[in-house]
Order: C-alpha cells, then structure tokens, then sequence
C-alpha cells in the first residue's frame, strides 16, 4: 500500500513531472479546441519528440494532452456549433443553443465542472474496478458490438427533433457516407465508382466541420443584420447549488462513460451520445427542452466522454488492449519505451500502473484550473459582430480541415459537406444523427460480419446466439425497448399520460 500511495504521488513530488502534467493538459484544452486538430494527431507526433525521453516524462506529457483535449472540444461546440471533436458532437446539441441566449460563460463553466467529475469517475474505476471492468469489456462479442452500433444508430430519435423520419434518413445518410472506401475486411473498393481519391473513404473531420461550422455559417447570413448576443460572464464558475442540482445525472453518466470507453474500438464519441440519449429519456423536469438550450444536454455528454479517460486506460493497461484510438497510440509509445502493456505490466512494472493513476488525477486538477481560465476570453468571440464572425468561422473551418492530411481535396469535401448540410437544416433536417452514422456505420458492418463468421455463415445460429448468451439477450432487450419507445403508440401514450 505505501509503495503504491509512493508511485501514485511521483509525479506529483517532482516539479519536472509537474510541469509536464500541467503543460500537457494546457496544450490539450488548446488543441482540441481547434477543429481538425485531434488528440490522437497531438499523442501522435508527440511520440517521435518523446521516444529519447524517460518513460516517466513522456506518459505525463500524454497524460495532460489526453485529459485535456478530450475537454477542449466543448469550447468551439458552445460558442461556434464547431465540434473541437467527435466527442463533443453531443455537446453542440444543447450548448450552442446556450450561447445564442447569452449564457456562454455559465455553460463552459458547468462543462469545465463537470468534466473534473467525470474525469475523477472514469479515474477511480481505473484505480479500483480495473480487473473487474476489463473482464466485463472482454465478454463483449462481435454481435454485441453490433447492437450496441444500433442503439447508438436510433439515437437519431433522440437527436432528430421533432420528426423521427427525417432523423433517419439523415443516420443512413451518414452510414452510406461512412461505408465509402475500401471494405476493411476483403480490401474491396465500395462506392468509389473508380476514383482513386476515395479509395480511404471519405474524411469523417471535414465531414464535421463542413456539416457543423459551414452550414452553420451560411444559416447565419440570414441573420446578419442581427446584433450580437451579450454573454454573461459575471458568474462563471457555478454555484454549489447548480453543481449539487446536476451531481446524479453527472454521476450516472460518468459511470456510463467509463463502461463505454473500456470497450475496445469505442471511446468518448460515442460515450457522449449515449449519456446525450440517455439523459433525455430519463430527466423528467430539464432546465428547457431538449436541444433549445438545456443545461442536462450539456451536463451528461460532458461527464461521459472525460469519464471515458479512465475507461480506456483499463483495457490498455491490464490487457494490452485500446480503448480508443488515443490509448492505441500510448500502447505503441510504451513499447517504444519497452513495456509490455497486458496482463504482465500489472505483475513486473506495478509502479507505472499507480503512476499513471496520479497523473491522471494531477491532470483532472490542472484542468479545473485551466478550464475555468481564459473563459471571458473565448465569450468575446461569440460577441464579435456576424460580419466579422462568420468569415472566421470558414477560415478556421478550412485549417482545421486541411490540417488533418495537408490535402487541399479535403477543403473541397468540408465545403460540399456544408453546402449540403445548409440545405437539410433548411428543409427541416438535422445534421448530428448523418455524423452519427459515419461513425457508427463501420463499426456496425464489421461487427455483423464477424458476428455472421464466427458461427459459419449460419443465420439462425446468429439469431440464436441474440437471445442464448445473457448478455447478449440484455442488451436485445434494451434494443427492443428502445424501439417500442421510438413508436408512434409510445408516443401518443405519453401525450395522453
């Protein structure tokens, strides 16, 4: 115990390591905050200036950049209805809608609180439950990945306001964008009718940016002899009151989000739109309705997808295993650094393991502080006057885009992106649930498959399969309840109740 209390207080002790946390998570809030720039692009290159490093030094450099970007999406969210990341795509939905009333400090404040919550969540499963939560990750097989990709798929009826059709046609729309480029398990060329551009698929960020900042961009000339909205800042950080008022539906979606982030391929995208969904079935009385501005829109995706940190640190570092993209870039710098991330790290190297709790935990409290900074400066873009406003918004939009691959082709794909999501906001139709569907759809067509090959191509094995494994039949049920609630029936008993 005194050892492990040694090794979680290390980085702590030691100004060097300090500074690096505190740097790191700096950087991150930063960069994430800039579209196009992810924290799987930042861990990357930081790897090729680290790999002469010592092991310590470089993991808490990784550390701060992780914790921090992960919350750093939300700050474009709010204020431009640019989503910094995927996982602040849910964020969007109700924060933007804040800032349009004036309420942009308190709703970056609430997101900063709330996501040193869910950071400490997701931070003492990993410190606690990590054993327990990686066995549970592991019971997960091909076709529970499949229905967990349609649930996450029929949240376009949470997510598709107030008609359930238009919604999904918008989520295949997505998946149909998502399925283009070579299959990823036969190496077969779909809908890329002979173009070698589209042999990788199309770039799901400038999809994001196109379907999120451009469109919003030309919405907005229709408003450009509007004054901006005056924000209020004279109250950022939230009351204990607020806090407290939020505390169990951030406490439940943080627990979601470690769940979630702990299964291999994940990560906090989706985390975030499952608290999203799951905070708007279940919050009886929220501040205002659903994607007009509700402070419980903001609350639980921002809780989730920090909580999905810790989440994903458990399979990589008891198993060897990512849990999303961030962590599979970590798992190559410790081999860099000769580790063997699994099972044998926990037994010849215990010390990294409670290092990497207390670096998380130092990074969860720099980004308290940090977040919490700087804020009065960002609500000034918001108050810029539109003439001045929108442009930027497209010249921030076209870096972050071509930042990704330095291909100018992707310029060309955000703006078509966001010429076609300025026509389906205009005729009624939302442009979350067709991101949605790109990030889904794969994961939906490659865990059908194997699912199919594990039982030998035999379609009534599979459907036994549904309903003989227990969990397995768990979430069938959740998906069949999930369904039944979307029906016209359920909706009129609702009405009538």
């Amino acid at each position: 115990m005194t050892d492990a209390l040694s090794y979680f207080a290390m980085g702590w002790l030691d100004p060097w390591l300090l500074m690096l946390t505190a740097a790191g998570t700096f950087a991150g809030i930063y960069i994430g905050a800039i579209p196009g720039l992810s924290v799987t692009m930042a861990v990357s290159v930081l790897i090729s200036f680290t790999f002469t490093w010592p092991v310590n030094d470089a993991l808490a450099l990784m550390a701060g950049i992780y914790m921090g970007g992960v919350y750093g999406g939300s700050r474009t969210a709010i204020l431009l209805n640019i989503p910094g990341a995927p996982s602040a795509i849910a964020t969007a939905l109700d924060g933007y809608p804040l800032a349009k009333r004036g309420e942009a400090g308190i709703a970056i404040g609430i997101s900063t609180v709330v996501s040193v919550i869910g950071g400490f969540v997701g931070i003492l499963a990993l410190a606690v439950a990590a054993p327990a939560i990686s066995d549970f990750a592991l019971m997960f097989a091909p076709r529970d990945y499949l229905l967990l990709a349609i649930m996450g798929i029929l949240l376009v009826g949470s997510l598709s306001g107030e008609s359930l059709a238009k919604g999904v046609f918008s989520g295949a729309l997505g998946v149909l964008i998502g399925m283009v480029g070579l299959d990823p398990m036969t190496a077969e060329q779909r809908f890329t009718f002979g173009s070698v551009n589209l042999l990788g698929g199309i770039p799901y960020v400038a999809a994001m940016i196109g379907f999120f900042g451009v469109s919003e961009a030309l919405v907005q000339l229709h408003t450009l002899h509007m004054p901006a909205i005056k924000q209020q800042v004279s109250r950022i950080v939230p009351s204990w009151k607020l806090v407290k008022r939020f505390l169990p539906l951030s406490l439940r979606s943080s627990a979601l989000g470690v769940i979630i982030g702990a299964l291999p391929g994940t990560g906090g995208d989706i985390a975030a739109l499952m608290a999203y969904d799951q905070a708007r079935r279940t919050v009886k009385n929220p501040t205002r309705p659903f994607g007009e501005g509700a402070y419980e829109g903001l609350v639980a995706p921002e809780s989730a997808n920090n909580a999905a940190v810790g989440g994903a640190y458990i399979p990589m570092l008891t198993l060897g295993i990512p849990g999303d993209a961030v962590t599979a870039v970590i798992i190559g710098a410790l081999f860099i650094h000769g580790l063997k991330p699994g099972p044998m790290l926990m037994i010849e190297t215990p010390h990294l393991f409670w290092y990497t709790v207390g670096n998380l935990t130092l990074a969860n409290i720099f980004l308290l502080i940090f977040g919490l900074t700087g804020i009065r400066f960002f609500t000034r873009i918001v108050e810029c006057p539109k003439g001045i406003l929108l442009p930027l918004i497209l010249v921030l939009s076209a870096v972050g885009t071509y930042a990704i691959q330095n291909n100018p082709v992707d310029i060309y794909w955000m703006l078509g992106f966001g010429l076609f999501g300025y026509f389906l906001k205009m005729y009624g139709f939302e442009v979350g649930p067709v991101i949605l569907g790109i990030i889904l759809g794969p994961l939906m067509d490659v865990s059908y498959r194997r699912a199919v090959i594990s039982v030998e191509d035999s379609f009534p094995a599979f459907l036994w399969d549904l309903v003989s494994n227990p969990l397995t039949a768990a979430l069938t049920l959740a998906l069949a309840a999930l369904l039944l609630a979307q029906t016209p029936v359920a909706s009129l008993w609702k009405r009538r109740r």
